[in-house]
């Protein structure tokens, strides 16, 4: 007995600890699962999710980083993937399913690897090689698309669209998107933030508008202004029109009543003084960031000044871009040539509430898209696809290159992928090979969703490329094998170079570790899988 060994605890009780292949195993497991939940939303017979969360609040989506974020994920490995669709959501807008897809495959082929006693390294090397080999033949696949192709970027559009809730106008949609964006194209500078998309319930998906101008979510301040000015002179206030309270704690005493009259006709004087110098300026309409005196209302509406109070900061700065006003801190700066134009100025009730609608700007540099649509489940969907689209069409316009969707770029690129595969000599073949035939999960879950026969398609889909048309594809509609550019089924070359690349990282990284340790608390515990030891289990 006394020779026997006591167990050497080098970590605090409550650690749990998971090693080698146990570990991978597991974190395989948990992306694998990822990629299954929101592989069934791919394509435009994908389904739809319904989320409901903890207080009963619904979303109804079929947007892959919509569907992760709001599932509240807790594996560390799982996280990972969820960080994949949210850095495609932020670099493109779009594709986020895509990428999480192919992420979800590329360990499910590392897994088999692994299972053949090929070393994890040895697998993301070759999985890192075929990836930079990937970005070279995509850039040299892709078509050059310009602002002049309207056609080509409409059908962009229409594909991100497709499938999605709003599919039934993404004619429409596709339309006033391409506008948009050309509208606040500025030489290279094509920034998403300058299209404001504005969502109200009401009306049906077609009855969606691009203004040339600003939508607010605000109302006039007072009764007496008009609801509509033309010609419109805007001043954009970032200043208060109404007593300011003293920054330190102050105490004003007052032992009669004529003081009592004398500071209020002060301060009265005080807010007439402000409102002189707006209505001095020429301005017909005044947007402010701050607080507006109720007497300063009633002096701005006898001049007949239309005026909003307390507007976002972001909302300030897209007017500025769409009427060509700028921003005044102080009132004493305030001058004619600081006022912004725009043709109309109104207020408009949409749905049950006020709006206030800048429109008829000259060349305006920041417009609005308002979504419309029959409850708020529909218009979110629709505001979500919208985006999507917006995404794509400026990705498209900022690398200038598009390929063919439905399948056919990556076909394309598995088979020129294997053949790169023949010209290396070690064991990174392997993962190479395998890197192709993930790729090939895109096409073949566009034919499962449709509830095609994935092995005939894929068949005949390879055939084809091996002929020579490079743009072969899943037509999800008719079953068949079509050309994905002719049926104007066309992607952002981005979507592709960023879905690959976030997802062969991920990858990689995931692959990379062999020994998960998780430290004691509630919630670490619960994100750790079931059945995983403590220290003395070593």
């Amino acid at each position: 007995m006394a020779n026997q060994q006591q167990p050497i605890y080098i970590l605090p009780e409550g650690y749990t600890r998971q090693l080698g292949r146990d570990a991978q195993r597991n974190n395989i497991m948990a992306a694998k699962l990822v990629a299954e939940t929101v592989r069934t939303t791919l394509g435009p017979k994908g389904m739809d999710k319904m989320i409901v969360d903890s207080i009963g609040d619904i979303i109804v989506t079929n947007d892959g980083v919509t569907i992760l974020e709001e599932m509240q994920i807790e594996h560390p490995a799982a996280k990972m993937l969820v960080e994949v669709a949210k850095t495609q959501e932020n670099e493109v807008g779009d594709g986020t399913t895509t990428a999480v897809v192919l992420a979800g495959e590329f360990l499910k082929k590392a897994e088999a690897l692994l299972d053949q006693e090929i070393h994890p390294t040895v697998i993301a090397r070759g999985y890192h090689m075929a990836a930079e080999k990937t970005q070279e033949i995509l850039n040299r696949l892709a078509v050059p698309v310009t602002a002049k192709d309207e056609e080509i970027l409409k059908q962009i559009a229409m594909t991100a669209m497709t499938g999605k809730g709003a599919e039934a106008s993404r004619e429409i949609l596709a339309d006033l998107l391409v506008r948009a964006v050309k509208q606040i194209t500025d030489g290279d500078n094509i920034e998403m933030d300058n299209i404001k998309i504005e969502k109200k319930v009401g009306g049906g998906i077609e009855n969606a508008e691009l203004i040339e101008g600003i939508v607010l979510d605000k109302e006039r301040v007072h009764p007496g202004m008009p609801t509509k000015v033309k010609n419109a002179k805007i001043a954009l206030l970032d200043v208060a029109l109404e007593i300011k309270n003293t920054e330190t704690d102050a105490k004003i005493q007052i032992s009669s009543p004529d003081q009592m009259e004398g500071f209020l006709m002060q301060e009265e004087k005080m807010i007439r003084d402000k409102t002189n110098k707006v209505i001095k300026s020429g301005a017909t309409v005044v947007i402010c960031q701050k607080g507006i005196d109720d007497l300063a209302q009633h002096y701005l509406s006898k001049a007949g000044i239309y005026a909003c109070r307390r507007v976002k900061k972001s909302d300030m700065e897209k007017l500025g871009k769409a009427t060509g006003a700028s921003i005044i801190m102080s009132l004493e700066d305030l001058s004619e040539k600081d006022l912004g134009h725009a043709g109309l100025v109104e207020e408009l009730k949409v749905g049950d509430e006020q709006m206030t609608y800048v429109r008829e700007c000259k060349n305006p540099k920041a417009v609005t898209f308002l979504v419309r649509g029959g409850t708020q489940h529909v218009v979110d969907e629709v505001e979500r696809a919208v985006k999507d689209a917006l995404g794509d069409i400026i990705a498209t316009l900022k690398v200038g290159k598009a390929v063919g969707g439905a399948g056919a770029i990556e076909i394309a690129v598995a088979r020129e992928i294997r053949q790169y595969a023949t010209q290396l000599a070690g064991r990174e073949q392997f993962a190479v090979l395998a890197f192709a035939d993930a790729l090939e999960i895109i096409p073949r879950t566009l034919a499962e969703n449709a509830g095609l026969d994935p092995i005939d398609l894929l068949t005949e889909l390879k055939a084809q490329h091996d002929k020579g048309n490079k743009w072969a594809s899943v037509d999800v509609f008719t079953g068949k094998v079509t050309d994905a550019w002719k049926a104007g089924v066309i992607e952002p070359l981005k979507i592709k170079t960023q879905a690959i690349k976030s997802a062969s990282e991920v990858a990689e990284l995931i692959l990379r570790i062999d020994d998960v340790i998780a430290g004691s608390g509630s919630n670490k515990q619960s994100s750790m899988p079931p059945g995983m030891g403590g220290m003395q289990d070593m």
